[in-house]
């Protein structure tokens, strides 16, 4: 039996990055539902291309128990994030990372979503791949200059250049 996945995607979200794993999702029948990290599902990618997405982080707070695992697609949201992390989109965010990571389910995600991880302190010890302009941030997790890197339930990818490596390995554990 397949996983069920929940997707988030920040506002602007890297498009090159979220497209990999839906595609995968899509060719492979994993179900899958995509979680806008904003007030509404109405978003872009960081090249302006709109999107809808199928609900907000709002609405799967509380609702972790439906989905066996949390996709985190990156975006130029990310480089302000500490200047907006009091925003209920954001502290919804970083619950939800909690709840999964709490839960022991699986936590994927690229470039930045390590770094979430950490700040949602559900990565302590783990080695992830992070984006290297990030490395210093992480203070409790093992940030790591890997193309990929599987620790436990964490599946991180430094950039969206090298999703494509760890969704082999990723589809592994999906089906």
């Amino acid at each position: 039996m397949t996983k069920k996945i929940a997707v988030l995607a920040v506002n602007p979200v890297n498009g090159a990055g979220l497209f990999q794993y839906l595609e995968l999702f899509f060719e492979n029948n994993i179900s899958y539902k995509t979680f806008a990290v904003a007030e509404t599902t109405q978003i872009k990618t960081n090249s302006g291309v709109p999107l809808q997405t199928d609900d907000v982080v709002a609405n799967l707070k509380g609702n972790e128990n439906a989905y066996d695992a949390l996709v985190f697609a990156c975006g130029n949201a990310m480089p302000t994030f500490s200047e907006n992390a009091g925003h209920s989109e954001n502290q919804d965010l970083l619950a939800v990372i909690k709840a999964f990571g709490d839960k022991g389910k699986l936590l994927i995600g690229h470039c930045v979503g390590g770094l979430l991880f950490d700040i949602a302190g559900i990565a302590e010890g783990k080695r992830l791949a992070l984006h290297p302009f990030i490395q210093s941030a992480v203070k409790s997790a093992v940030g790591t200059d890997e193309a990929f890197v599987i620790d436990g339930n964490f599946y991180t990818a430094q950039t969206e250049t090298t999703i494509h490596l760890l969704l082999p390995e990723l589809l592994k554990v999906l089906k």
